[in-house]
């Protein structure tokens, strides 16, 4: 059944970002008779429940979080279109969502901190996850992803940073240990490693093609985790460059190879790339990302 009533949807929108009704009336400039009216009604010709009710208020169900997802899409494109009909397209408000690859946070974290001092009516969601969040249905403004360029037709994907990747380890695991010769048996060394058994990261490939297993004493399953354990001194490990900058209990045992590289891009949906937010965020990110190491 078509939703012809976008006032209910807008309702829902709120009691789904505020989790109550007294909450959502208050923004709306409603009474709270009105909020569950909307929601009765819009669950009604839908045939769906879209919130779980329960004392501390009101939780989206799957079928809720859909529509939610679409309501957010549709909230910021008024949004963009309001800016354009009324001239102050500059105006930078709402609830920006990045998602992004956890290893990446130490870098955004500082770009996202600026961001909310020039404008602070922006709440910001930085949600690290290696699953594809799917920005055609607003799950996120702003993608940053690693590999491959993606494809897909609806999305604006730019090249935002290749990141460049070395072994480290300790001072004390290269004063036992030496420096890493590429290409040698690696004989001597202790190599923290990967548990996947089918890597996508080029230097997790490489790890598996060219490192003996018998040199991989210890294995993670991220590359924090890895990270962790090259600080505690258990093995040397492929980190990114940039790693020691934000951890100086570590050296570097070898300069970078292209094999180990991954490029990062940032995605932004078609409908949603020219919106104040989006573009003032995705220029600073640019901006700080020229400097990354």
């Amino acid at each position: 059944m078509p939703i012809e009533n976008w006032d209910e949807v807008r309702t829902a929108f709120q009691v789904a970002r505020l989790g109550t009704v007294s909450g959502a009336a208050e923004v709306l400039g409603v009474h709270h008779a009105t909020v569950i009216r909307h929601i009765d009604s819009l669950e009604g010709r839908l045939g769906v429940k879209l919130f779980q009710r329960h004392a501390r208020g009101y939780t989206a169900t799957d079928a809720g979080k859909d529509l939610l997802q679409v309501a957010q899409v549709t909230a910021d494109q008024l949004e963009q279109l309001s800016g354009r009909l009324h001239g102050h397209g500059a105006q930078v408000t709402g609830e920006l969502v990045i998602t992004s690859l956890e290893i990446l946070s130490p870098l955004i974290a500082p770009v996202l901190a600026e961001f909310q001092r020039e404008h602070r009516d922006v709440m910001v969601k930085l949600i690290t996850d290696a699953r594809v969040f799917r920005l055609e249905y607003g799950e996120a403004h702003v993608a940053i992803r690693a590999g491959r360029k993606p494809e897909d037709p609806d999305n604006i994907v730019q090249p935002l940073y290749i990141q460049k990747m070395a072994f480290f380890g300790t001072p004390e695991y290269l004063d036992t240990h030496g420096p890493i010769e590429i290409g040698g048996d690696y004989a001597g060394h202790r190599i923290v490693g990967s548990t996947l058994d089918e890597p996508r990261a080029p230097f997790n490939i490489w790890m598996q093609e060219n490192m003996p297993a018998e040199r991989v004493v210890y294995r993670a399953s991220d590359i924090r985790g890895a990270g962790d354990a090259v600080v505690a001194g258990v093995g040397a490990g492929l980190l990114p460059v940039w790693w020691a900058d934000k951890y100086p209990g570590v050296v570097r045992l070898c300069d970078p190879i292209d094999a180990w590289s991954s490029r990062i891009w940032l995605i932004t949906h078609v409908d949603l790339h020219r919106t104040a937010k989006v573009q003032s965020f995705t220029g600073s990110l640019k901006a700080a990302a020229k400097a990354w190491p």
